[in-house]
């Protein structure tokens, strides 16, 4: 019987109970389709500053590298706001992650059924039948870790902050390859997003992801788009769109506007994957829901469990190639969403159900 080993890293707020929630699903799944669960749990974010004095500790970070994927929470919160931006949950942890390990892809699915239309601030008739779109983020690049970046205060004194972009034509080849792996696998589809017009990193990664599909996979169909753009066609027609490619800040930010309208961020899961593979060839990655933390719910029983067990999904998918598992998960929740078991964020009419029977449904769905 095969195993599988990752590190669980709940985080705060809600992150523990839903994570709670996406391994009794997990362990269901094992069960059904024949494979052992190993994993161990480690502090991340806010909790890990409360409890070791940094948001990301050195036996979190080891036990990561032993892994073969992280199924990761959520963290922060408002008592961790009031520390030095470079000491706060999400800076002091994720960053670190994705960076330790060459996350160079985010992988986002936008999946609206068509039962949580009412979810959507989007008018009915501009999305009949839901919403399936994919953002693909490049993750280690751009903005967020070009240097130099600082604060400085200048002769006058005046204060100036610099952050510098940077892109090699290696990085974006190597995350054009995983959207042209999407599309691929969907409508065969990708729109590059980018502000070639205004961006010099902009113009290499227009002509890049030009010729790289031109050379790789001709028959796909390849648009491009400036990235403001993008953000109001998304809104206006977002089943316009199939696979979206796009460099770390532009994907950040269509991706969250992705996130609103396909209704909950508790519904949607998300993939950061490596450079290197785990112990089984495979991808390592990092599998995390959408959303935050939301620690005006946390312990209430309120939260939604659905983007961490479709991100549990994911994991079993992309790292440990268990593929009829991980759409039976996926098949598994939309019965339960179908069948009308609603959390609070996407219920319409009647009586929300509880974190734990979501769960229980999504479990009993999955068991047959």
């Amino acid at each position: 019987m095969s195993k599988i080993k990752f590190a669980v890293l709940p985080g705060d707020g809600i992150g523990p109970e839903v994570m709670e929630v996406a391994l009794n699903v997990l362990e269901v799944a094992a069960d059904k389709f024949g494979f052992v669960c190993d994993y161990e749990r480690a502090d991340v974010g806010g909790i890990a500053i409360d409890r070791h004095g940094k948001a990301l500790p050195d036996s979190t970070l080891k036990l990561c590298q032993e892994s073969d994927a992280i199924l990761f929470g959520s963290i922060g919160g408002p008592k961790w706001e009031s520390l030095p931006a470079r000491e706060q949950p999400e800076r002091a942890s994720l960053l670190p992650l994705r960076k330790a390990f060459s996350l160079f892809a985010n992988i986002r699915p936008g999946l609206l059924y068509p039962e949580l239309q009412e979810a959507s601030p989007l008018k009915p008739d501009r999305i009949p039948h839901g919403i399936d779109i994919v953002c693909i983020r490049e993750l280690t690049g751009g903005l967020y870790f070009g240097q130099p970046k600082h604060t400085e205060t200048l002769p006058d004194g005046d204060v100036q902050a610099i952050d510098t972009m940077i892109y090699r034509k290696s990085e974006i080849e190597r995350i054009t390859d995983v959207a042209i792996a999407t599309a691929q696998s969907r409508r065969n589809s990708i729109c590059s997003v980018d502000k070639a017009n205004v961006l010099e990193t902009s113009v290499l990664w227009r002509k890049t992801v030009t010729d790289y599909l031109a050379r790789k996979a001709p028959s796909i169909d390849l648009s491009h788009m400036y990235a403001d753009n993008a953000a109001m066609q998304l809104a206006r027609d977002p089943n316009q769109f199939d696979v979206i490619l796009t460099e770390n800040m532009f994907g950040d930010i269509l991706s969250d506007e992705m996130a609103v309208i396909c209704g909950s961020l508790g519904m949607l899961a998300s993939a950061s994957l490596g450079a290197g593979k785990n112990s089984q060839g495979l991808p390592f990655g990092l599998y995390e829901p959408a959303g935050g933390s939301a620690p005006d719910i946390a312990g209430k029983k309120l939260a939604n469990p659905c983007a961490q067990i479709l991100s549990a999904a994911l994991m079993l998918r992309f790292s440990f190639g268990q593929n009829e598992a991980a759409s039976a998960m996926e098949e598994a929740v939309q019965t339960a969403v179908k069948s009308g078991n609603r959390t609070a964020d996407i219920a319409f009419a009647g009586e929300p159900v509880s974190t734990r029977k979501m769960g229980e449904a999504v479990m009993a769905n999955l068991r047959g």
